[in-house]
């Protein structure tokens, strides 16, 4: 791993998240489309208009849910369930900080590029859904807090809300590592957090524990290039962190292996634990595995917590 280039001014790194934006928004509704072709919709017995299934009558089932016409077809008695129309909120962190910046190989998209395009895809096939899609905002210091962001950043259902949160997670994060605004939770809604979680891990168990007291649930999505996870490298190399704060160099990369294997570990258990109290579940996904396999995933997970 050699030292990260000069890191571009912010404003330029804003105009190259702008151009890429329209691309980022279709790659994310290919990817949403692709997946709730493959996925059953989240359609779940409740009060609406809208038919959902029969099923057999229970003894405690009221008469008047019993549909009379589809029992006379057999000897088995048949209630009719509604579909259920109230629409939950869902917030979304999309870690955006310099960490997240980082790929190992040139055909491996950054960290940052995958999770833009997961958290943009699941809330794509969220709002398909009739859900509320919110981003929550960054914790770190120096992150965008432009009121026009937040207003736009907002839970809001509707297909002009992906352009929203496109829009809103434009700026990227100046911090080496980032952490979510506790504020950004929706009580007894659902959370979804993207980040490669290497960073402090003080500020994820605070949510983690505010998230508990809230009633909300939800997922956390560790994303690695897989050069983090493996450290395939070997000889006299120089680490250093993607924002220039933290620099190593060893005479021996391939000695590290194991002790960085222990600590990678060990930060998985600490987020595992953490998200349990919490009744959320944790996923690592690889740079080099397809988006798909994840976001149908999040999609499956998020539909049984309901």
């Amino acid at each position: 791993m050699t030292a990260a280039p000069a890191a571009p001014s912010r404003t330029a790194e804003a105009e190259a998240l702008g151009a890429a934006l329209p691309a980022l928004l279709v790659a994310s509704d290919q990817l949403a489309a692709t997946v709730a072709l493959g996925a059953h919709g989240r359609r779940r017995a409740g009060l609406g208009d809208a038919f959902w299934q029969y099923r057999p009558a229970q003894p405690a089932d009221p008469v008047r849910m019993i549909d009379w016409r589809r029992s006379a077809r057999g000897d088995q008695t048949f209630v009719r369930e509604r579909e259920a129309e109230t629409a939950q909120t869902v917030m979304l962190w999309i870690d955006r900080s310099r960490a997240m910046a980082y790929s190992g190989a040139p055909n491996r998209p950054p960290k940052a590029e995958r999770a833009a395009l997961l958290g943009l895809a699941l809330a794509a096939l969220m709002l398909r859904a009739g859900e509320r899609v919110g981003l929550m905002a960054d914790r770190a210091p120096g992150a965008d807090t432009d009121p026009a962001a937040a207003r736009r950043a907002a839970p809001r259902s509707g297909r002009t809300q992906l352009l929203r949160l496109a829009e809103a997670g434009d700026p990227p994060d100046p911090a080496e590592y980032g952490a979510p605004a506790p504020a950004g939770l929706a009580a007894h809604g659902q959370a979804v957090l993207i980040s490669d979680f290497l960073g402090p891990f003080a500020p994820i168990a605070a949510l983690m524990d505010q998230a508990a007291a809230q009633g909300v649930r939800g997922a956390l999505v560790q994303i690695l290039d897989p050069a983090e996870e493996d450290l395939p490298f070997a000889g006299r190399t120089i680490f250093e962190s993607m924002g220039g704060a933290m620099r190593h160099e060893t005479r021996s990369a391939a000695d590290l292996r194991a002790l960085y294997g222990g600590r990678l570990r060990d930060r998985r258990a600490e987020l595992e634990l953490a998200a349990g109290r919490a009744g959320f579940v944790v996923a690592t996904h690889r740079t080099d595995a397809p988006a798909a396999q994840v976001l149908l995933w999040l999609w499956r997970m998020l539909d049984g917590a309901r």
